[in-house]
């Protein structure tokens, strides 16, 4: 069979209105590929799912449909991955509910690459936005892919750390893939599509309904090895991504806040219930077993390759404990601005270096 044809068999059975999900594993599990389930007769189709559901399926006329998937597949960044398909995120095949069909726009190959989640609040603090791009950008400098949910917020922060540092980065999407949601994140989810990937179990045309952004969120950690919160109320969609990663054998993982902030609460509910506590990039990547920063309190260059502790311990040297600029750091050291932005990112994030008004640093002493 071609596979254009294969793919249409795919598309006609997921585009079928009142054939959800578990219907169509059901029938793929009973039958095997579409062409056999679109095959069988009408008493073998009824003892799976039922007369009512049977009847949908076989005279449900979707061809319309069909082709429209189709003619967007047909550019060159747009992809339609369906269970069979040697692309599709082998992470999902281990959760409970993997959709049979994922429309797909960028990179393809993120989708089996080493991934973290990072979730929180739509409405956070300017600490809690800078908070999540910073780690956004040393994990995605570590070599993990970015995952998240394209919501206002702590979602966009995080990708957008992960684009800044040169990253790769995935959003799922409550959507139709070909609507870009929420209007405010629309340049962001264009840079994504076009240096990372945007996904969406949901058709084409899709617009943004409620119920689709919870059930979304099982995507985003299904996806990725773990789950970061950085900041979530108590009632935020963010523990419900949290709890899914739980049930589905993830880590989780959530940032501390301020006693006194709504935004902090949330994170220190999941804490109090098994979370790890999160204060440096190290705490993530050693509970995960990451490599790539191990044994190397500096963090990671711009180009990639591990810098050494040593490293480290001259730039904080270079520093003193005068407040200093960017450029002062590169003159006194003799590395380049890329690798000692990186260097100090990771300092800042494990509390010994401070970020100061009017782009200059200071060394934090230590106990």
């Amino acid at each position: 069979m071609a596979a254009a044809e294969a793919l249409a068999g795919w598309l006609r059975l997921t585009l079928i209105p009142g054939i959800g999900g578990e219907t169509q594993r059901k029938l793929l599990k009973a039958f095997g590929l579409p062409e056999a389930i679109f095959g069988a007769g009408r008493g073998a189709l009824s003892a799976v799912i039922g007369d009512k559901a049977t009847r949908l399926l076989l005279d449900t006329d979707n061809h319309a449909d069909v082709a429209s998937a189709l003619a967007w597949a047909n550019h060159g960044d747009h992809h339609l991955l369906h269970l069979a398909d040697t692309d599709y995120p082998q992470a999902l095949l281990e959760i409970p509910d993997p959709p049979a069909l994922l429309y797909v726009r960028g990179r393809a190959d993120l989708l089996n690459a080493p991934a973290l989640a990072m979730v929180g609040s739509r409405n956070p603090t300017p600490q809690g936005a800078s908070n999540a791009e910073r780690f956004a950008a040393a994990f995605a400098q570590a070599g993990l892919t970015i995952a998240s949910g394209l919501a206002l917020g702590i979602d966009a922060a995080a990708h957008r750390g992960a684009l800044a540092a040169s990253g790769n980065t995935v959003a799922f999407v409550g959507t139709g893939i070909d609507r870009l949601y929420p209007a405010a994140n629309r340049q962001l989810a264009l840079e994504i599509a076009a240096k990372g990937t945007v996904v969406s179990e949901l058709p084409i045309g899709t617009p943004p309904v409620a119920a689709n952004f919870p059930r979304r969120n099982r995507l985003i950690s299904g996806f990725s090895r773990g789950t970061l919160v950085v900041e979530a109320t108590v009632d935020s969609g963010s523990l419900i991504t949290a709890r899914l990663a739980a049930e589905q054998g993830r880590e989780v993982f959530a940032v501390p806040g301020s006693i006194h902030s709504p935004q902090a609460r949330g994170c220190h509910k999941l804490i109090r219930q098994g979370a790890k506590l999160v204060e440096t990039v190290q705490d993530v990547l050693d509970e995960i077993a990451w490599s790539s920063l191990a044994g190397s309190p500096g963090g990671v260059s711009a180009g990639g390759t591990v810098t050494s502790g040593q490293d480290a311990g001259q730039l904080l040297l270079a520093m003193g404990f005068d407040p200093c600029s960017l450029d002062e750091l590169t003159k006194r050291t003799g590395l380049t601005a890329d690798v000692v932005s990186v260097m100090l990112l990771h300092l800042e994030l494990d509390g010994q270096v401070a970020g100061l008004a009017g782009g200059r640093y200071q060394r934090i002493p230590q106990a």
